[in-house]
């Protein structure tokens, strides 16, 4: 059995691991021990606007964490579903990185590389008899399956990326790895998958939703209902596609269907202040301590929400527009001296549109730095 306390270390500021027992009669169901709550908190420090994925990994990890896992296939297989730019993926960087401290720690199949029957191969090598046999290195091979295994944490993420654009002969791979945790190889070797955690990542429906969206959904404030309502929408149209798409027997593998929010205005700007808090990250980590700090006025934020953010793809191009805007205009700043360490940068926007940079006094740049 994998117990709480031993897994509690690898998390960034977990506590101690299964709680003292209750002596009162009364039970609640609905606690948690300290390393799952500190696993959900830091998710929802870094995931914004989607509650429902985080609940439904985190219920996962700690059935895994007291050993209440079926012996006989993997930990969980969960299946988000939803608008392309909502976070599907980056959640599950972000469970890596609080289980592993780093956001890499995972092995991704690109389903778009498999959508011919004979690309099975680079995923399990070719059989004997074919080309390619003791050859084609497969990617998924115990060892690989192994790679981020610890002393205190023997458990893998395993990330299946669109998987509607996968071929039927991974489908058929797929059935086998979801109901037995265990895959053959193309030498007839068999790899244990039971201590893997499957995501399954799909935009099936995006046309759908994209239609929805566009009809519901704007940046102009809107009340709750709403809000309710369009969500509703999304997740009628996503599951109807993936019922469409997906055989039943392939559904029935999966324990928790998650289908992502469309993120509104207010959640955009909380993504937009953790991509900006990431930069002055990266500031203070290749500098040192003795780092600079900037921070973007108001009407900057707002200047980087339009320009990155849509409703249709989400956030996905954010991250593109701090790099283009900020980052770039920052390391040209370092690198002709025009700013130095202890320095604050003060981004504003001028009335012709463009961003400004000036420096301001450290003192103040400190006390609101990135923001």
């Amino acid at each position: 059995m994998v117990n709480e306390t031993a897994n509690a270390s690898v998390l960034p500021g977990a506590g101690a691991g299964l709680q003292e027992p209750d002596s009162s009669g009364d039970l609640d169901p609905t606690r948690r021990g300290e390393a799952t709550r500190a696993f959900e908190d830091f998710l929802r420090s870094r995931i914004v606007g989607q509650d429902a994925a985080i609940e439904g990994v985190t219920e996962i990890y700690q059935m895994f964490l007291v050993g209440m896992t079926s012996p006989d296939r993997t930990i969980g297989n969960l299946l988000f579903l939803g608008p392309t730019g909502s976070g599907k993926t980056y959640l599950v960087e972000v469970v890596a990185e609080a289980l592993f401290n780093n956001p890499h720690a995972f092995i991704k199949v690109d389903c778009g590389e498999f959508q011919e029957h004979h690309e099975i191969a680079k995923l399990i090598g070719s059989p004997p008899g074919y080309v390619g046999h003791l050859q084609t290195q497969p990617l998924l091979t115990q060892e690989s399956v192994n790679r981020w295994h610890t002393e205190t944490l023997k458990l893998t993420l395993l990330l299946f990326d669109e998987i509607e654009k996968a071929s039927e002969a991974l489908w058929q791979l797929l059935l086998g790895v979801l109901d037995k945790g265990t895959l053959t190889l193309g030498d007839n070797s068999h790899v244990d998958l039971s201590r893997c955690l499957i995501f399954l990542t799909s935009n099936l429906g995006a046309s759908q939703m994209s239609a929805v969206i566009e009809g519901g959904m704007g940046f102009a404030p809107h009340d709750a209902v709403d809000d309710r309502d369009l969500d509703a929408k999304i997740e009628r149209a996503a599951m109807e596609a993936a019922r469409k798409k997906f055989s039943p027997e392939f559904l029935n593998r999966i324990d928790k269907i998650v289908v992502f929010r469309t993120l509104r205005p207010e959640q955009l700007e909380q993504v937009l202040d953790l991509e900006l808090a990431k930069v002055q990250k990266r500031i203070m980590d290749a500098i040192g301590q003795k780092h600079f700090t900037f921070r973007c006025s108001p009407e900057v934020k707002k200047f980087l929400l339009n320009e990155g953010t849509d409703p249709k793809y989400g956030a996905r191009h954010l991250k593109r527009v701090v790099e283009h805007r900020i980052v770039y205009a920052l390391a040209n700043l370092v690198a002709t001296r025009q700013i130095a360490v202890g320095d604050c940068v003060s981004i504003t926007l001028k009335s012709d549109g463009t961003i400004a940079f000036s420096k301001v006094g450290a003192a103040a740049g400190m006390e609101s730095s990135a923001g």
